[in-house]
């Protein structure tokens, strides 16, 4: 059913251009492929210990990251390490591998947002050796 993912999109990007004011514009704007019909929002809040990460992975899904507090290092194979703050957002297509998900601080505990458009029933996260 193409228009439940349509939708799916719709409600994300409106969700997201709602957490910046109309002066600083939405904090990410990505244009996505046109979607199977079997698509699901799954949304996971992370806590990472000071100086914890994860090792490699991917998530086969269109994964957008919104930063709540702390500090994150974030990185995808072939691009450069970003560190996220606050406010801050990451995205990571469905062929990306993540190299570096990792809080920054080796003093305080960071919190975030992971919003993974997926087929319903895929794994959440698929190491990566």
């Amino acid at each position: 059913m193409k228009t439940s993912s349509n939708y799916l999109v719709a409600v994300l990007l409106a969700a997201v251009s709602t957490l910046a004011t109309a002066a600083d514009g939405p904090p990410m704007s990505v244009v996505l492929p046109e979607l199977p019909a079997d698509q699901e929002m799954l949304v996971l809040e992370i806590n990472l210990e000071p100086g914890q990460g994860s090792a490699p992975h991917r998530h086969n899904a269109h994964v957008f990251v919104y930063v709540l507090e702390g500090k994150v290092n974030m990185q995808v194979a072939g691009e450069e390490m970003v560190t996220l703050s606050p406010g801050d957002m990451f995205y990571e297509n469905p062929d990306n591998i993540h190299m570096v998900s990792q809080n920054a601080s080796s003093t305080e505990t960071a919190r975030f947002l992971v919003h993974l458009l997926r087929t319903p029933g895929t794994p959440v996260s698929i190491p990566i050796e």
